[in-house]
């Protein structure tokens, strides 16, 4: 079970053992066939020379021959035999066994591949299993939550007022937009989710954006806490767009989804009378757009960052910032990443003096061959 990830190549990198090196397996039967050759001629020799009759010489050669061989097959046929059982438990669904890589031939870049393959069936095992116990236990919240406030109504304990429908609207809410959620992660990962790219003003659609946000907040803190999404109207949210006239080239309603979800991520981590602020400007290539979104909140560790963007990740903070807000669904800004995905861009964590920047990057129109 060795060899490590630094050891294993991308993609796109070359293989290093071709039929060139001396270490492949071409090659290797290439010395087989030549030594083989060279025992033959040699015994030939001894034999004129000794005046050894024929047939001994013959048998000696074949000894010979047969012995080097079956070292050579064995070399070749052990690490086989090993792959063989690794990928049988491969499939019978054990993903911890691992073929050794140390070889520089052909044998070796396989056990390489091999091993990335449990890697990433590992990882996708892993992250199947806790996708179905994070929406196990995000469904099971409001649906406990309605059931507790219909059991009180039928059995009498409280009357169905509106403040206790509000209460149960506010679980049922909640519940509508997990599935909705869940389903858009289902289409992205069915890819049957169409781009509707056009060129748009970013000042006034942005500005719309952080309205819409800044309504919905003031609605839901009217209602309910708990929902999944942010009920904080303290903290100020500040729109930067630079020049003033910027367009941008891409799908309104994803990048809604982008910003909307980043801003809620980045309200829910703000200090009591925080700051969140919205810079975009322009970008390389044609109707490019970069975004960042900042807040003043404590941040996401380094070694978070590549974590951020997963679904149901809620990061290593215990607890959200401010009256009204709660730890969400985590699933946010995995649809943020979704999004620019769609696009061709990049999201991501970038440095920053205070709080959390999240840079986005998106690609504009779509290069012409020339």
């Amino acid at each position: 079970m060795s060899g490590g990830p630094a050891a294993r190549r991308g993609p796109g990198e070359p293989e290093p053992w071709g039929g060139v090196s001396p270490f492949s397996i071409k090659t290797k039967l290439g010395a087989l066939v030549v030594i083989a050759v060279l025992i033959t001629t040699g015994l030939s020799v001894i034999a004129v020379h000794t005046k050894t009759e024929l047939r001994f010489i013959t048998v000696f050669s074949m000894i010979a021959t047969l012995l080097i061989t079956q070292f050579v097959a064995h070399s070749l046929t052990a690490p086989l035999d090993e792959m063989t059982a690794v990928a049988r438990s491969i499939s019978q669904g054990d993903y911890t066994r691992r073929t050794r890589e140390n070889r520089r031939d052909e044998l070796g870049d396989l056990a390489v591949t091999i091993n990335a393959m449990a890697d990433e069936l590992e990882a996708q095992d892993r992250q199947r299993k806790e996708l179905v116990a994070n929406v196990s236990h995000e469904l099971r919240t409001p649906i406990a939550g309605l059931r507790a406030v219909l059991e009180n109504i039928v059995d009498g304990v409280t009357q169905a007022d509106p403040e206790t429908m509000r209460t149960a609207l506010k679980q049922t809410e909640r519940l509508g937009r997990l599935v909705e959620t869940l389903l858009d992660l289902s289409r992205l990962d069915n890819g049957v989710v169409p781009l509707k790219q056009r060129r748009f003003e970013v000042w006034p659609y942005l500005s719309g954006v952080l309205k819409e946000a800044n309504m919905v907040a003031s609605v839901r803190a009217g209602i309910a806490t708990g929902s999944g999404s942010h009920t904080r109207t303290d903290v100020h949210l500040h729109l930067d767009v630079h020049p003033p006239e910027l367009t941008a080239h891409a799908d309104p309603e994803r990048i809604h989804q982008v910003v909307a979800n980043l801003i809620d991520n980045a309200v829910k981590h703000s200090p009591p009378h925080g700051r969140v602020t919205v810079k975009a400007r322009r970008g390389v290539l044609p109707e490019s757009l970069e975004l960042e979104v900042l807040d003043e909140g404590p941040g996401i560790p380094k070694s978070e960052w590549h974590r951020v963007f997963e679904r149901f990740n809620r990061g290593s903070a215990k607890r959200a910032h401010g009256a009204g807000s709660d730890g969400g669904t985590g699933l946010g800004l995995a649809i943020a990443r979704w999004a620019v995905d769609l696009h061709g861009g990049r999201i991501g964590v970038a440095e920053s003096e205070r709080g959390c920047r999240i840079l986005v990057t998106l690609p504009g129109l779509p290069s012409v061959p020339s």
